[in-house]
Parts: structure tokens; sequence; C-alpha cells
């Protein structure tokens, strides 16, 4: 089973998309903060991590930059979710380290086909 660290601040959206994952038979953890999902990649080592780009004391373009720095977290999948889907937002989240990027609200099919392919790429152990 793969584990899933879900970086998000918006207490409903972690209720609704974490019971949505359980259900696909996915664990899942949760940060409320950039510094705490940064922390959870090192300690927990998740299989993949769904970061929210806007985030309480350390943004997700900070905490993906410093996990994608270190060489422990350096090769987990980071998917941003954002609701910023203007010009070049894409791009930002990207060269932050991002492997990929869905915008909210989730379209859960979407992004289910995106966290099978990125844990196709760099398989659960």
């Amino acid at each position: 089973m793969a584990k899933i660290l879900l970086v998000e601040d918006n207490e409903m959206n972690q209720d609704m998309l974490s019971r949505r994952l359980n259900r696909k038979g996915y664990e899942v953890i949760i940060a409320s903060d950039g510094a705490k999902g940064l922390a959870m990649s090192m300690s927990d080592k998740p299989d993949i991590v769904l970061m929210d780009m806007s985030l309480p004391i350390m943004d997700g373009w900070e905490a993906t930059r410093r996990l994608k720095a270190d060489s422990s977290t350096k090769n987990i999948p980071v998917i941003a979710l954002t609701a910023h889907a203007m010009s070049g937002d894409r791009e930002k989240s990207l060269s932050a380290g991002c492997d990929d990027y869905e915008t909210k609200p989730i379209e859960l099919p979407r992004l289910l086909q995106k966290i099978e392919n990125l844990l196709q790429r760099n398989p659960v152990v």
C-alpha cells in the first residue's frame, strides 16, 4: 500500500481528500503546514507528497525546494495542489521541484492517474 503525505491546511480539504484516497487503498498521513510537511517527509518517508502551495509557516514552494534539496527525500514525487491556476503557476511549481501539478477543486480521477503514473516511476518497496 502506497503512503501519501497530504500537506494541506484546510481541514475540509484534508478530510475530503484523505477519505477518498483511503477508499482507493492508500495510506494517508496529514501535515497542516509546509514546515510539518517537510519534517514528515524526512521522518515518515512517504511514497508521494500532495503539496498545497498556499500554506502557513512555510509555503509549498519552499517546502518542496527543501524536500528536493535533501538527499534523503529528493526522490519522493511531489504533486502541487493549488487553487492558483494563473499563467505561470504551473511553471513556478515545476521549477520549485514538483513532479506534477493539479488545480483545485481536485478532480479525483485525474489526480489518481497522476499519482499512479508517479508511483510507477518510483515503485513502492
